[in-house]
């Protein structure tokens, strides 16, 4: 198990074959709860070749020291990707306009993962 967030990679043996190779990783918070985005390739086992990239977005949990897995989400296409994107894109502005207090001042947002 990874003690540090610079220790955990998304790459994947199976009977000494890596079967699913880490290309990137991202920190998006920090802490006892962590998020991170992994983009990764799984092997092809007829071709023997890797496919196409796909991005995942995981949740550990610090646990006696060590980071563990506790959920993950895959996005597995562009089409999906870009969905993804779309959808965030079109509600930001709600969440910023639902988020101002009376006097018209921005507040943070309840629920952050900063930690």
């Amino acid at each position: 198990m990874a003690e540090t967030l610079d220790e955990l990679t998304y790459d994947y043996e199976d009977e000494g074959v890596l079967v699913r190779k880490q290309l990137d990783k991202v920190v998006l918070t920090k802490g006892s709860w962590a998020t991170l985005m992994f983009l990764y390739q799984e092997l092809d086992k007829a071709s023997g070749s890797f496919r196409a990239p796909k991005i995942a977005i995981v949740r550990f949990k610090k646990f006696h020291g060590s980071y563990r897995k506790q959920s993950s989400f895959n996005v597995s296409s562009e089409k999906q990707a870009r969905q993804i994107t779309e959808v965030f894109e079109n509600w930001y502005p709600k969440m910023v306009t639902g988020n101002q207090g009376e006097a018209g001042e921005d507040e943070p947002a309840a629920g952050g993962d900063e930690g």
